[in-house]
């Protein structure tokens, strides 16, 4: 929900995973939610990612992609449980862009939640998923049912993104450090098919294992990401990669004859 108000105020060619790079079965393939409207979408749908740290030039293209002056844009900290310090730092990147910041907490009760997630979230023009616990995430948004709300905005246009948490959670799968003593594997939402590693050049495990569950053919060929770099997905399809951090980079990994490939998708600076 709306806390404050804030008044102030190339194209790299479409890079996809084919459908011979990711394994063709009946798991791969995200069903619909149950609950979900059966319809073909009537917008192009969008999603924003980043590997580390939304910050003001994530929030600022996502507010240009969703071609509104002065769009809505939702915090949803579900990942962090909610948690003040990033629900601030929210406010703080949106100071120096001119959108208008809305947060929808999950740890809510009915009393003082008047709207329903539907009411709340397809209202906004955009929605930002915080970092944390993509495993916990997963588990409450499927619980209370916005996973099939966040599908609703998905098909109407409404701008997705985050990083970390935020990124994963819109992916078939990814490396996760939301269970005790290693990274593992989660799965997740299916709107972009194929798999992702946030925090590529941050945490030294995310590198070595992304590659050697691809390799295996253990996780999907998919994207990773640089803290600072991002991608702009239309629908599967890449239509921009992004860094707000010189040496930022985004990358693909895929498989061949038993061995991951990297390709490095360079980035084109946003501010």
């Amino acid at each position: 929900m709306q806390r404050r108000e804030f008044l102030t105020t190339s194209t790299l060619g479409a890079v996809a995973i084919s459908a011979g790079q990711l394994r063709d079965s009946a798991a791969d393939i995200a069903a619909e939610p149950k609950g979900a409207v059966d319809s073909a979408p009537a917008a192009t749908r969008k999603i924003l990612i980043a590997g580390g740290n939304y910050v003001a030039p994530f929030i600022r293209y996502m507010a240009q992609l969703t071609g509104k002056p002065r769009p809505r844009i939702c915090f949803l900290p579900t990942a962090s449980a909610d948690d003040a310090g990033g629900i601030n730092r929210f406010y703080d990147a949106c100071a120096t862009v001119n959108v208008e910041p809305h947060v929808q907490r999950t740890f809510i009760e009915s009393l003082s939640q008047h709207q329903s997630w539907s009411e709340v979230l397809l209202s906004m023009d955009g929605i930002v998923a915080s970092g944390g616990n993509t495993l916990n995430q997963q588990a409450i948004w499927k619980a209370q049912g916005i996973d099939v709300v966040l599908r609703e905005a998905w098909n109407r246009g409404i701008v997705l993104g985050g990083a970390s948490a935020g990124s994963l959670c819109w992916f078939d799968e990814g490396t996760t450090d939301s269970r005790p003593q290693e990274l593992t594997v989660v799965k997740c939402l299916g709107f972009i098919k194929g798999s992702h590693s946030p925090h590529y050049d941050a945490e030294a495990g995310r590198r070595p294992l992304y590659q050697k569950l691809i390799a295996s053919g253990t996780m999907a060929p998919g994207y990773a990401c640089d803290n600072d770099a991002g991608i702009y997905f239309e629908d599967n399809a890449v239509k921009r990669v992004v860094s707000a951090r010189a040496g930022a980079k985004c990358y693909f990994v895929s498989v061949t004859g038993g061995a991951a490939i990297e390709k490095t998708l360079e980035p084109e600076p946003i501010t």
